[in-house]
């Protein structure tokens, strides 16, 4: 055999095994445990992906305080990261399809973990080894190979919530899955940032590693590809769910049926614009805070922080009240969040000074994000496609989702740069005066897209679509 068709063997996904005998409510709690295992094997080692991709927030300013790199060469490291990101979200969504799923997904950990611990290597040598292009080209590279193997995490988490779980529950495992990344940028925040703190940046990548090698170790424990290949029958049979009409189509065919399923597309651009709004408001949020409405850089982070710490409200909450209020339709309450979430950017840009009117803007544009990024950022798409799908749903909405939210910080960057003006005071200083009005139609203009566009779908049902 040759060693491709070795590596494609050895991710392929897990053949079924004979199933065991026993009695029904023996074969329920066995399902549950399984089930429960590679549910939090799943949240929890997505959150520790979480650690290792967002190490480099907590290092930059001491990264550039060495003088080991800018500020301009982090942004390309950065981005690097960001666009590698959305292409793998693609082809990797596809491919996880095929996949065993705990093997796929701790290999994009291992890869993750080794790029921290490359970094962390050349932060300890420094210029007394390496020159400073030499690190600068490392890191991006480095970076990049991050992007991709982090888009390796979410695919097989949630086709593992596809595999293990019916749809009568899906949404609710889904919520509090989506909130992985809020723990686990706190997490990064918490952990690598006392490791920062104590022992120099460069120990920041060793902390972040430290982290992934424990996800790992998690996800080969507790992550479970299927329920046959334990012996079970499948998640169909044990939820007594109607059978897929597509069982006698390849994975492949059903893929290629989602790619040309306007429906998908439609909830990926939605996804494109709601990660506009999110990452402009994350962006620039504190900066226009600042210049436009006098804050002090501590009250303006304390104010944009509290929408993170919502988010994690909005997004458990979200799959549970769509699963028992209202049976499974995301529509209505992706709606109501769409809308709570443009007005609160509209209360955020135009609601005065008051503190009081910028916290309460975050609180609900937290909840709304939240919500959104649960639905429009996945549930709802992978609602409409067959199981064996997931993953080509997922692709297609990532893609578009992340490489919206790269657009938008270089159409966010043009926009608030090209009305900058500037006077010069009493003392002689150049004074630079911001007008945010551009930007902030633009923002609240995606806002608006994102919740209208999921209305072409109205009328269709999941089993139409």
């Amino acid at each position: 055999m040759s060693p491709f068709k070795k590596i494609a063997s050895y991710y392929a996904i897990s053949k079924p095994v004979t199933r065991i005998e026993e009695d029904e409510k023996t074969t329920k709690k066995r399902y549950n445990r399984l089930a429960m295992q590679s549910f939090i094997a799943a949240t929890f080692g997505y959150s520790l992906y979480y650690v290792c991709r967002t190490s480099l927030n907590v290092m930059k300013k001491p990264i550039i305080d060495s003088g080991m790199l800018d500020a301009s060469q982090l942004g390309i490291v950065g981005s690097a990261l960001l666009f590698a990101y959305a292409i793998g979200k693609l082809i990797n969504g596809f491919a996880c399809d095929y996949c065993n799923i705990k093997r796929f997904m701790a290999t994009g950990l291992i890869l993750s973990t080794l790029a921290n611990i490359i970094m962390g290597i050349m932060g300890i040598g420094g210029t007394a080894i390496f020159s400073s292009f030499a690190i600068f080209l490392v890191f991006a590279i480095m970076w990049g190979i991050n992007g991709w193997s982090q888009s390796m995490g979410a695919p097989p988490a949630i086709i593992s919530l596809s595999r293990w779980f019916p749809l009568s529950r899906r949404g609710t495992f889904y919520g509090i899955f989506s909130a992985s990344h809020n723990l686990g940028e706190g997490f990064s925040f918490l952990f690598v940032g006392l490791i920062v703190s104590a022992f120099g940046w460069q120990w920041g990548f060793f902390g972040s590693a430290i982290a992934g090698v424990i996800g790992i170790i998690l996800i080969i424990i507790f992550m479970h590809d299927t329920p046959e290949s334990k012996g079970l029958p499948s998640i169909e049979e044990l939820s007594h769910e109607t059978p897929s009409k597509k069982t006698n189509e390849t994975t492949g065919e059903i893929q290629r049926q989602v790619i040309r399923n306007p429906a998908v597309w439609i909830l990926a651009l939605a996804s494109a614009f709601m990660y506009i709004s999110r990452y402009s408001l994350n962006s620039w949020g504190v900066l226009f805070l600042q210049e436009e409405k006098g804050f002090p850089i501590e009250r303006a982070t304390l104010i944009i922080s509290i929408n993170a710490f919502l988010g994690i409200i909005g997004t458990v909450v979200a799959g549970y009240i769509s699963d028992v209020l209202f049976h499974g339709n995301r529509k209505v309450p992706a709606l109501i969040a769409g809308i709570i979430l443009s007005l609160s950017y509209v209360l955020f840009i135009y609601g005065g000074n008051a503190e009081w009117v910028n916290i309460l803007s975050m609180v609900l544009f937290g909840i709304a994000i939240g919500v959104l990024i649960a639905f429009l950022g996945g549930l709802m798409a992978i609602d409409i496609v067959p199981r064996r799908a997931t993953g080509a749903a997922l692709g297609i909405v990532g893609m578009a989702s992340y490489v919206a939210a790269g657009l938008q910080d270089v159409i966010s960057g043009f926009l608030i740069n090209s009305h900058i003006t500037e006077s010069v005071n009493n003392l002689g200083e150049t004074i630079k005066h911001y007008d945010f009005s551009h930007a902030a139609l633009f923002w609240i203009g995606a806002s608006v897209i994102s919740f209208l566009l999921p209305i072409l779908n109205w009328r269709h049902k999941a089993e139409d679509m």
